[in-house]
Formats: C-alpha cells, structure tokens, sequence
C-alpha cells in the first residue's frame, strides 16, 4: 500500500507526535506532510520519513512563532494534492484534516481546533482580543466545517469519548473511539515508597490551568514539583509559593523517576485525553483530576464514603478552582490507603501501543 501521513506541524515531540510515531512504525515507507518542519525536532523514526513541509516552513521564524500564521494554515495544507495513495491518514488538531487528496481519508483527530471552538475563551478572553478575532475565528469556522464533510474526510476516529462528541457537535459526523498509544514499557513501578511531594506537569499554554494548583498549594503545607515548560511558565514561576518548586524542561529519564517517587500527581486541566495521566498511573500512582474531558476515560475515581474500589486509580474534582482542588488533596489524603498500586498499573496498561495498533 501506498500510505501518506499528515501531521499539523513538526516542532517537537508532544503527545501528537507519539501518535504519529506509532504510524510511522506501523507504515516504515509513509510519506509524511505538515505544515512546519524544524528537522531534528521528532523522533528519529519520524525524521526518517519523506518529509514534505509547506511553503510557511520557509518563512523568517516560523519555527519559533508558526502559531502567529494560523489565518495562513488553511491556505498552506489545501496546497498539498495528495494522489496515488491508497489511503490518507491526518492526525489533526489544527487543520490536518483539511488536505485533499484522491482517495481514502482516515482522519484520527485530536480535538477539533480548541482555540476556535471548545476552549475560546481560555485562549481569546472576553474582551478586546476576542472582539478583534471574531472574523478569523468565523472564517476558521466556516473552513473547518467545510474541510470536515465526507468529501474530504472518509472517516473520523477521536481519541477519547469526549472528543467523539465533539467531532459529532461541530462537523455533525459519527466517529469511532481509539485512545492514543502510551508507552508503558519505559514507564514501571519503582516498587520504593513514594518521596511526599506532588507532581504536575506543565505545558504553560492556558487550558493547561497551572495556576489552579499553584495557588492550591498556597494554602497547603505540601511540596509540588513542576516539571515543563511553555509562554505561561515565567508568570507561574513568578506567583509561586516556597513550597512549588520548578524543574523546567527535563529529560524523558527524569520526568520518569519523578512519576516514580511523586506521591500523586495532579491534573487540574480539561485535556482531550492526557497521556501525562496514564503515564503516572503506569508508575503505579494515583491521579488527582479534573474530572472532565480526557480524565473520563483515563482515571477510575473513588466513589463515596462506603464504597472501597479495587479499579480505583484516582481522585476527580468537580470544578476548576483552587478550593476544589484542595479539598481533593485533603480528599486523597484521608483516602489514600485505598490505592493498589499494581492496580493502578494494570490500569494504566490498558492504553498500551499494542492495544493502539490492534485498534487502527
């Protein structure tokens, strides 16, 4: 089969990318497009690809600052003509899923664009940006519905319950359910007692909702690391009380010894899916969550005061607000005797890549 990959842009290895390199290994001889490349950003598998990037990658910047070329993405993936391949898959949460090709399209999605439909207002505010963009974000409306027809997308697959719902809420089309893969073999129970801290892992763009932890944390006399970076990371550094501590951007080998020795993590965003959640689990600990979005389908909550659960791998929270996420600490705390840690494990693996490819 002649296989072609789309991909929205190529600047560094997130859970998209994981995704992405899956496919790669399931399709050695792919050929793979996207919007921006910055070589040597992705995993060796994916860098060995045929690789064809768009007229934008040659742009002054555009690997630094190509999400201030959204009104041109449009544009850059309807440029590529994709024929003679036996199917198309996009994996999209930009506009992947817009390209046009001549046959089968396969379109594994993300999320529907979030900074113009579910999450406006983290990204755009009320004010006076949001005034300002509202043409764009009509226009990116529009094109995004259009691009979303059966005429240029086959089949639509989502990643968690809530992005199926999303996928038929904006585009009015079904969707099957294939959770991403996660790589639990290079994550393992330590089998050592955990270390007292909290961990969270940031990405520092709105919807991530660091500060609800932060300033949790303010009230609780408990240590939070916070391992990664992002635009919002200086702001939060700088709010922070004495007892979060932040590591910045470490290594794959660090972010694992830290889910291994973190007490639980804690996970105050509305994701599509989180892999950063399985992954804690696959350490063997629990989660405290948000329970909306992707935590849905990831964390088995603690269910009321009588009920012990052997399946249980996390606590959820109701609301994203700093009072209900130290409530759920306190909650976790009273409670945490009731974690297996091999459960949580056995859990967590449920999401493995072997379970991913089977899937697709």
């Amino acid at each position: 089969m002649r296989v072609a990959l789309v991909h929205d842009w190529l600047t560094g290895m997130r859970g998209g990318e994981n995704v992405l390199h899956e496919l790669a290994s399931m399709y050695p001889d792919a050929d793979l497009y996207t919007l921006i490349h910055v070589p040597g950003s992705t995993s060796e598998l994916i860098e060995a690809r045929t690789i064809t990037a768009s007229p934008l990658s040659r742009l002054p910047g555009a690997a630094q600052h190509y999400r201030v070329l959204l009104p041109l993405f449009p544009w850059a993936i309807e440029r590529f003509r994709l024929t003679g391949y036996d199917i198309v898959i996009s994996t999209s949460h930009a506009v992947a899923k817009g390209v046009r090709c001549d046959g089968p399209h396969l379109c594994y999605c993300f999320t529907p664009m979030r900074y113009i439909w579910d999450q406006i207002d983290a990204y755009l505010g009320n004010g006076a940006v949001r005034l300002l963009a509202s043409p764009l974000v009509s226009y990116l409306r529009r094109w995004d519905r259009r691009t979303s027809t059966p005429a240029r997308v086959t089949r639509f697959v989502g990643i968690s319950e809530e992005v199926v719902q999303r996928i038929r809420r904006h585009y009015d089309r079904d969707a099957d359910l294939i959770h991403p893969p996660v790589d639990t073999h290079r994550i393992t129970p330590s089998g050592r007692p955990h270390r007292g801290y909290y961990l969270m892992v940031g990405g520092f763009v709105p919807y991530k909702r660091e500060e609800i932890a932060i300033d949790a944390f303010a009230g609780l006399d408990r240590t939070l690391i916070v391992a990664g970076d992002g635009p919002t990371r200086a702001a939060m550094q700088a709010r922070a009380p004495s007892n979060v501590h932040f590591r910045g951007r470490v290594s794959d080998s660090e972010l694992v010894a830290l889910y291994q020795d973190c007490r639980a993590l804690v996970y105050p965003q509305h994701e599509d899916f989180g892999i950063i959640a399985v992954e804690a689990q696959a350490a063997g600990r629990p989660v405290i969550a948000f329970g909306q979005g992707g935590a849905r389908d990831t964390v088995v909550p603690l269910a009321g005061e009588a009920l012990t659960s052997s399946d249980a791998t996390g606590i959820w929270f109701d609301e994203q607000s700093p009072e209900a996420l130290t409530s759920a600490v306190r909650e976790f705390e009273r409670r945490e005797h009731e974690f297996d840690s091999k459960q949580i494990r056995l859990h967590a693996e449920r999401f493995s890549a072997g379970r991913f490819r089977s899937e697709i």
